[in-house]
C-alpha cells in the first residue's frame, strides 16, 4: 500500500482509494464509490448473518454472544445486565497468516509483550 499512510500503524479508506489510484490512474471518485460499494455489501451481508470468505485473505462471520447478567461498568463500578448480541469475529486465511508471520517484533522488552 502507501509508502506514507495516513497514520503509522492504520491503513485507512482513503489510503487504499490513494494506493489503487496510484497502481491504476483510475477516476479517485469512481475508487471511492468502488471501495464504498464493497464495504456496504459486505456490511449488508453480516447483518443478514452470512459469512464474508475471501480466499487467501479469511473469513468474516456473526457469533452471537449469550446474555450475561453479571457484567460491570468498569468506570463506575455499577452491575449491568447485557443482551445476547452478535459481533463480528474475522478468521485470517493461510495465505495471510503465511505472510504476517515472520514480522519481528518490535516491542522488544517490553513488558506486555508475550513472548519473552
Amino acid at each position: 500500500m502507501p509508502d506514507h499512510p495516513s497514520q503509522s500503524n492504520k491503513l485507512t479508506k482513503a489510503d487504499i482509494v490513494n494506493a489503487i489510484y496510484e497502481k491504476t490512474e483510475m477516476n479517485r471518485a469512481d475508487i471511492r464509490s468502488a471501495v464504498d460499494l464493497v464495504f456496504s455489501e459486505m456490511k449488508e451481508a453480516l447483518v443478514r448473518r452470512q459469512g464474508i470468505e475471501l480466499r487467501g485473505f479469511g473469513m468474516f462471520e456473526v457469533k452471537t454472544r449469550k446474555a450475561r447478567s453479571r457484567a460491570r461498568n468498569p468506570k463506575t463500578g455499577e452491575s449491568l445486565e447485557i443482551k445476547s448480541h452478535g459481533t463480528v469475529v474475522f478468521r485470517s486465511g493461510q495465505e495471510l497468516k503465511q505472510a504476517v508471520w515472520e514480522i519481528p517484533d518490535n516491542n522488544e522488552g517490553n513488558e506486555n509483550n508475550i513472548e519473552k
